[in-house]
């Protein structure tokens, strides 16, 4: 269960700039986004992108994971 986190808001294309500046997602990080992502009714099509090329750099091998 993940517990809930009051995290800051940060904007969504901020925290995946760095996350790619710093080529690794971290657990933070992951819960920073997710926690953006879904507090959204809808996301735009620039964040819906953003996502999507974090995906495919994680499947890809070209974004580190760590805790």
């Amino acid at each position: 269960m993940l517990a809930k986190l009051d995290a800051p808001k940060i904007e969504v294309e901020k925290l995946i700039e760095r996350i790619f500046k710093f080529r690794q997602i971290t657990r933070l990080d992951q819960e920073l986004l997710m926690s953006n992502l879904l507090a959204k009714d809808a996301l735009s099509d620039a964040e819906y992108q953003l996502v999507n090329r974090v995906f495919d750099a994680l499947q890809q091998g070209r974004l580190n994971v760590v805790d």
